[in-house]
């Protein structure tokens, strides 16, 4: 089997695992956002598993005790693709989330790592993939919101 074979199954991401500190902190910050709490089980020994899921998303966040290895925080780089960023970043600060201006990346490709190369404003073309705004959840896992009108071929 080569590297370059292509599978004739479907593989959809559906659960993206995010470590955090507080369980029920971290439910009140995604419930204020309006993610659907899908589900919320305890175990034996403390764990527990909580499943959220953003409006319109096939793809949930899974976090709890006992879930994840990682350090509280430590998940950067997590994509909320929004149609209208302006109407989605508005949403979210009244909903009292602190949330970055929306910018767009110096080289206008892709958005550095970090805040280096913001460029403060939407895309001045307001081209598909290149405005965004940000955002972190109590313990400073990284969102991103970025506009996407239209999608690329092949979506």
């Amino acid at each position: 089997m080569t590297s370059n074979t292509v599978s004739s199954q479907n593989m959809k991401l559906e659960i993206v695992v995010i470590p955090v500190a507080d369980v029920d902190r971290s439910i009140d910050f995604y419930k204020t956002l309006g993610w659907r709490l899908d589900a919320d089980f305890p175990g034996e020994n403390g764990f527990r598993v909580v499943q959220l899921t953003p409006p319109g998303s096939e793809c949930s966040i899974i976090f709890g005790k006992g879930v994840s290895l990682a350090e509280p925080g430590s998940v950067q780089g997590l994509y909320l693709i929004v149609y209208d960023i302006e109407a989605a970043r508005a949403e979210l600060v009244e909903r009292g989330v602190e949330v970055s201006d929306i910018f767009h990346d110096i080289g206008g490709i892709f958005h550095h790592a970090g805040t280096e190369g913001r460029v403060p404003g939407p895309d001045p073309e307001r081209r598909d993939y290149a405005s965004y705004a940000s955002f972190s959840d109590p313990d400073g896992n990284g969102w991103i919101l970025q506009e996407v009108k239209v999608r690329l071929p092949g979506r």
